[in-house]
């Protein structure tokens, strides 16, 4: 017995075919405009529900969005306000520093600033040693001085030929690598008496020769050839974008800093 083709619905092809036109009227059925055409407010785009033609909304003012309070602002500046008026640097950290928190700050101040300032801190890093600007030596006298706070001003703002590393770096991060910092320069002029009684000394020479490295490795880092000496501008050429962390200008108006049992964490 034949199939015959003028009755789709008969044959081994004839219910594949029923089935589906069935899928296909359930999925036109289903396709109506009403999801599309719904009314809504699209991120950048004008509206006319609101008398300005703006769809996005200006915050309501004396409101303050999650996350964007900001009380404590020296934890977010690393700055207060001076008796000056000015600006003013402490050496002093926001918040509790563990041994968790000096562990971080190892951990990214190796990923981020080593590359210029080397894992010691001598301003000898990969890339300067490849003829970029020699980096700070943070064990010379100048930045043995500096409070602590200046070093995270650095990170947030830049420094000479130092960009910013507010992207890269969290105002946690930027604590807790200041917070390094001043381990690594206690650590790279540590004294026996400053050890724990009964703590092991070795000579730093004694350790490169047991782990058979050259006799240099223990010496100072001589500044190789490559590099870009910083010699004294030019006038006539135009200033360096250098800026002291605290530059001469106008008085601002700093809040009163608040602790913020966020930057305990």
């Amino acid at each position: 017995m034949r199939t015959s083709l003028l009755n789709p619905a008969s044959g081994k092809y004839g219910k594949f075919f029923v089935a589906s036109c069935m899928a296909a009227m359930a999925v036109l059925c289903g396709c109506r405009q009403d999801m599309q055409n719904q009314p809504k407010l699209i991120p950048q785009r004008g509206s006319e529900m609101f008398a300005d033609g703006r769809g996005a909304r200006p915050q309501v003012v004396n409101t303050v969005a999650r996350g964007q309070l900001h009380e404590d602002s020296y934890f977010y500046t690393g700055v207060v306000q001076g008796a000056n008026g000015y600006r003013e640097e402490l050496d002093e950290m926001p918040f509790p520093v563990t041994l968790t928190v000096l562990k971080r700050g190892q951990e990214r101040f190796n990923i981020y600033c080593s590359t210029c300032h080397s894992r010691v801190g001598n301003g000898l890093g990969e890339i300067v040693q490849r003829g970029y600007k020699p980096a700070a030596n943070f064990h010379d006298q100048v930045r043995l001085a500096q409070p602590v706070s200046h070093y995270f001003y650095v990170m947030t703002h830049g420094y000479g030929a130092m960009p910013d590393y507010s992207s890269q770096l969290t105002p946690v991060d930027r604590w807790a690598v200041a917070a390094y910092l001043r381990a690594l320069q206690l650590s790279q002029a540590a004294k026996p008496e400053d050890l724990p009684a009964g703590a092991v000394v070795k000579n730093l020479k004694d350790i490169a020769r047991e782990q058979k490295l050259p006799e240099n490795f223990a010496e100072a880092w001589p500044l190789p050839q490559t590099a870009v000496q910083a010699y004294p501008h030019t006038a006539n050429e135009g200033t360096p974008g250098m800026a002291p962390a605290n530059p001469a200008d106008p008085a601002i108006k700093i809040p009163e800093s608040k602790p913020a049992p966020a930057a305990a964490k």
